[in-house]
């Protein structure tokens, strides 16, 4: 069975780019267009994999990693932040997190990252 990857990415542009990398590498990919949509879809179908953008409209990406690390359920869920921010490692702490990728990023160099956060 294809692992599952959640990607939570409010810009339906860039979701559907992580969508065709992942599924090229054969995995399963859900998409949540804001934070709300994202706990929502993680609490439903504990995903193997979560990458969050930080930058949303309803709400950064920061709170909602607080809120889904809270989370007993959910909080085993490697992330991988992927971030046009410019200094994403000082909004969440790259100890806490699988990884931190910055936009613009390589596809290759993110399934890599991925694959390895997978395990």
């Amino acid at each position: 069975m294809a692992k599952k990857i959640l990607i939570i990415e409010d810009e339906k542009h860039v979701a559907e780019y992580l969508e065709d990398i992942f599924q090229d590498q054969g995995y399963e990919t859900m998409v949540a267009l804001g934070s709300e949509q994202g706990l929502a879809m993680a609490a439903e179908h504990q995903p193997d994999l979560i990458t969050l953008d930080l930058q949303m409209p309803e709400e950064h990406g920061t709170r909602f990693y607080q809120r889904f690390r809270k989370d007993e359920a959910l909080k085993s869920i490697p992330i991988v932040v992927i971030s046009g921010q410019y200094s994403p490692h000082r909004a969440i702490n790259p100890d806490k997190v699988a990884a931190i990728v910055a936009k613009p990023f390589e596809p290759a160099e993110l399934a890599a990252i991925v694959s390895k956060a997978l395990g």
